[in-house]
């Protein structure tokens, strides 16, 4: 009798157990979430109110976690200084990274579009070999393209940084087909039958269908081509055309001892990117959740 009631008791005890474990793991995950959250904005609360305080405040001890006084001066200070034409800087970065994503995404959804809707000879063969290249680093394919644009008179351009864009990217293009993959055949098929060309079925139909697909080419691209910093350094040779990237470089070259300035410039390097993903977020993560759903 005693080990039946035991056995009963164990048996009341065990769903409210489980209804415990229920609710306590969303809770840790969310804890989890939120401290991981929290590391990472660190650096960049950090680099925004170092640009606020003056170079004693930055290396003082405590440290301090918010300027007093507010230097705001130091924002314009770095605005107008005049070996870091911030807005030059801003156009000619928007222009890079622009031209980067419009031939990114043009490229590479007619490559992830031939590679998962059109049936030619050697089409998963050509597709492997597309795939293969991302196994080959950046830097062994530099010379021989340093070199062919020296060739062709287009150093000190634009040119070399933003023509390979348009010749297409491993990366996307995969992204890209996973995603024609998951379109149902049926809308090309019944296209056809209506009498619609390729292209136009490409360009009026599918595209549509791919809009988030496309954002996060275009989004992702424009953010990588933001921070690049080898490329424009070894092509561009006038410092009119530096981008903000390698304009934050050389103001940090001037500038090693007032780090106050420094954090501010490089506050005002990061701020666009912070408003293009706050204006954009929904529909960058509504393109990462299809893309993953339906390309996978």
């Amino acid at each position: 009798m005693q080990k039946h009631h035991r056995g009963r008791t164990a048996g009341v005890r065990t769903p409210g157990r489980c209804r415990l474990r229920r609710s306590l793991a969303p809770m840790l995950r969310h804890v989890l979430l939120v401290a991981v959250t929290i590391a990472l904005l660190v650096p960049f609360y950090w680099m925004a109110i170092s640009a606020l305080k003056d170079n004693s405040q930055i290396f003082a001890r405590p440290l301090q976690w918010w300027p007093n006084p507010v230097r705001w001066d130091n924002v314009l200070r770095a605005l107008h200084y005049p070996g870091f034409p911030f807005l030059r800087f801003l156009w000619n970065s928007v222009f890079y990274a622009g031209c980067v994503s419009l031939g990114t995404v043009l490229s590479c959804t007619a490559v992830g579009y031939g590679f998962a809707r059109l049936h030619f000879p050697g089409r998963d063969l050509l597709f492997a070999i597309t795939i293969s290249t991302m196994l080959i680093p950046g830097i062994v394919i530099f010379i021989p393209t340093f070199v062919l644009f020296k060739y062709l008179g287009l150093l000190g351009t634009y040119a070399p940084l933003i023509v390979p864009a348009f010749l297409g990217n491993a990366f996307f293009i995969f992204l890209l087909r996973q995603f024609f993959l998951g379109l149902p055949q049926e809308l090309s098929d019944a296209a056809r039958m209506d009498g619609a060309g390729e292209l136009r079925i490409f360009w009026q139909i599918m595209l549509p269908l791919v809009r988030p697909a496309l954002m996060v080419t275009a989004l992702l691209s424009f953010i990588w081509t933001w921070h690049e910093f080898f490329g424009p350094l070894i092509y561009l040779s006038d410092r009119s055309q530096y981008p903000l990237s390698l304009g934050l470089f050389a103001f940090r070259a001037q500038h090693t001892t007032e780090w106050s300035l420094l954090m501010a410039a490089a506050t005002l390097t990061t701020l666009p990117l912070v408003v293009l993903f706050f204006c954009s977020q929904r529909s960058f993560l509504e393109g990462m959740s299809f893309t993953g759903m339906k390309g996978l």
